[in-house]
């Protein structure tokens, strides 16, 4: 039909709008696009070392994991630098945080819960998790940050989840043999987090890749896609680990591809360790409790 534009949409059901609105559809994409650019930008301008740049502070009801990531900041500053401190004096293992339960947050806070272990590992009480959840909801102004590499739970316990929770997710790869050959870590495979996030129906989902692993590009862009997270972080491992790394032009081909469905914040974004004249050396542990 003259004048009319169709559009198809996942159900293969065409639609038909005007002319009119499809200019105007194309003009409000261009203007999201162009604040999505301008947003992304100055967010990658305010990266100085923070984990997630658009937190304001940290909070830690719950500590410790189980996970054992062979890259762990967390569990090296535990182990060391804390290990004198009431809550790590007997290692990195799970504890429930009482005290923390008396903190009180305001308007426009943006806080990163339990930054120092996994609440959401299968070894994390769901009392204690709802616990969290139960304080969260008493801020409603502020908004909570959460991050595991057991997405799973979002899924068991979304009925308990407040409005004001972004949910996130760790995926440093596509690649699940590298996670088990190399014993990165005890938690559940990049696939299986990947499915959860897919699945998990909620607005705001965020995505790290970091520290990343070697992938396959088109597989792993894929992936995140169709897990529609507004934003995903993307870094090498700061510590000088050994891990296996992609190369930086590979890298920096993901990250384009990300580009065109979410915002992409770079973290620390350098040569592969392996890359020959490339020197590369490791930071002091930046991160705070």
């Amino acid at each position: 039909m003259r004048g009319e534009k169709e559009i198809s949409g996942n159900t293969k059901k065409l639609s038909s709008i005007s002319e009119e609105e499809y200019v105007a559809l194309l003009r409000k994409c261009s203007t999201l696009s162009t604040i999505k650019n301008v947003i992304e930008k100055s967010l990658n301008r305010m990266n100085h070392g923070k984990m997630f740049n658009i937190v304001t502070a940290t909070w830690n009801p719950i500590s410790g994991c189980l996970y054992n990531c062979n890259y762990c900041w967390a569990k090296d500053l535990a182990l060391t630098k804390l290990k004198n401190s009431h809550r790590y004096s007997g290692g990195f293992k799970p504890s429930l945080n009482t005290k923390e339960f008396r903190v009180k947050f305001g308007k426009g806070d943006l806080i990163f819960v339990s930054d120092m272990g996994d609440m959401f590992g299968n070894f994390i009480s769901e009392d204690w998790i709802r616990q969290v959840f139960d304080h969260t909801r008493r801020f409603p102004e502020a908004d909570f940050l959460f991050m595991t590499k057991n997405p799973e739970r979002y899924i068991e316990l979304q009925q308990h989840i407040p409005e004001n929770a972004i949910l996130g997710a760790t995926i440093e790869t596509n690649d699940d043999d590298i996670v088990a050959t190399d014993k990165v870590s005890n938690a559940p495979l990049p696939s299986q987090r990947l499915e959860a996030m897919r699945e998990l129906d909620w607005k705001r989902k965020i995505v790290s890749i970091e520290p990343i692993l070697d992938f396959e590009l088109t597989t792993f862009a894929t992936w995140i896609e169709e897990i529609n997270p507004f934003i995903v972080y993307v870094g090498y491992d700061n510590y000088c680990h050994h891990l296996r790394e992609p190369t930086l032009k590979h890298t920096m081909e993901l990250i384009h591809e990300l580009s065109n469905t979410s915002l992409v914040i770079k973290k620390t974004i350098r040569p592969a360790w392996f890359e020959e004249n490339e020197p590369v050396t490791g930071k002091k542990n930046e991160h705070s409790t």
